[in-house]
């Protein structure tokens, strides 16, 4: 397989870089990571820029291997991430491009990618755990809208929202992956409670969301009723397989600055250390790859990542945990500085292990649909 670059993805690279180097110094300063109104704002004026610029559809409408130049290359000059909207962006906006009718596509790929409307993730349940097949959350059909009554948990930025990509329960089945369907929710609707949950590091970018007979109309339905389940692997294609690849070119560059630290304070005398920060620039330069097999799987299969997203996933979780650890073991005293950006990424770390499926869950994946082992009982 071919992982080189072809001159249609050269120039775009060279053209992007160029608009960037423009466009950045512009920026006003970044908000604080606990002020999501304010992130929002600051996150959503930046993907404007991006549409105006004409690279606002890149993430729905170009082929795999541009959307990850342009990752890469947006990380590389320090851009802002897609922040506040990556559901939108990243999850919901592509599936709505891949299963979505035409109406639906025109009516919220564009204010999507305008930075108009911000989507937050409604799948986790608190008695669910792991198991997203175990969701009980249920809407009942009454004329045309669902009406919907459960609760979801660790809806990131909902209580900033305007949508939510939800799933349901509609057929009779209480557990498995039959009977579910994914809707298009209005985070404005009737009876719809958020209650945001703060985190390690103080933010508050989850929420709990309580939903009492809120009234979805069917026409938000993405996919058939009780076909939910194969719509919703597409979304985790996309989270797992593409999702992260910026943040594997932030890691690097973090790697690269903790080894200047590392000199800088001494650390780099331990042997240990250097054979540490040696072996994990091999682990991000091995993932590197892997994304970009896994962008070329994708382009030779209709544009949708593949399982191997799943290896991706397993691996980079860990690999960014041990990541910031390393930090930790460079920065000393400072590793508990909330002060510290490299703190709050660490305290962040933790919880990859668990977000966009857990490394159980991948093991499984990974075990069953790949190497074709026996399903566990």
């Amino acid at each position: 397989m071919d992982l080189g670059s072809t001159a249609e993805e050269e120039e775009f690279r060279a053209r992007l870089r160029a608009w960037l180097a423009v466009a950045l110094p512009k920026l006003p300063p970044k908000p604080p990571p606990e002020d999501w109104p304010a992130r929002r704002a600051y996150d959503t004026a930046w993907q404007r820029a991006l549409y105006d610029a004409g690279y606002g559809d890149v993430h729905t409408n170009a082929p795999p291997a541009l959307r990850l130049v342009f990752l890469e290359e947006t990380e590389l000059a320090g851009a802002p991430y897609v922040g506040a909207n990556f559901v939108g962006l990243l999850h919901a906006g592509p599936t709505i491009a891949a299963e979505g009718t035409p109406g639906q596509r025109e009516r919220w790929l564009t204010p999507i990618l305008r930075g108009d409307e911000i989507w937050c993730q409604g799948f986790s349940e608190p008695d669910a755990g792991s198991d997203l097949a175990a969701l009980r959350t249920r809407a009942v059909r009454d004329g045309d809208d669902y009406v919907v009554t459960g609760s979801k948990i660790w809806t990131s930025h909902a209580e900033v929202a305007d949508w939510c990509e939800l799933l349901v329960r509609t057929g009779s089945d209480t557990r498995g992956h039959r009977g579910i369907t994914w809707l298009a929710m209005p985070m404005d609707a009737p009876g719809i409670t958020v209650r945001p949950l703060r985190t390690l590091a103080g933010s508050a970018e989850f929420a709990e969301v309580f939903l009492d007979e809120v009234r979805v109309p069917a026409a938000n339905r993405v996919g058939e009723e009780n076909d939910g389940w194969r719509v919703t692997m597409i979304t985790l294609s996309f989270e797992r397989g593409t999702a992260f690849a910026g943040e594997v070119v932030a890691c690097r560059r973090t790697l690269a600055r903790l080894a200047r630290a590392a000199r800088d304070n001494g650390r780099w005398d331990d042997t240990v250390l250097r054979r540490r920060l040696g072996r994990l620039h091999a682990e991000f330069a091995a993932l590197w790859r892997l994304v970009q097999w896994n962008v070329s799987e994708a382009a030779a299969t209709g544009g949708v990542p593949g399982t191997g997203g799943s290896v991706f996933k397993l691996r980079y979780s860990h690999a960014r945990q041990e990541l910031y650890d390393a930090a930790a073991d460079v920065l000393g005293p400072d590793a508990f500085d909330l002060g510290h950006d490299w703190t709050r990424d660490r305290l962040s770390s933790l919880s990859y292990t668990i977000a966009a499926g857990t490394s159980q869950i991948q093991r499984n994946i990974v075990a069953e649909r790949i190497l074709g082992l026996p399903k566990g009982r």
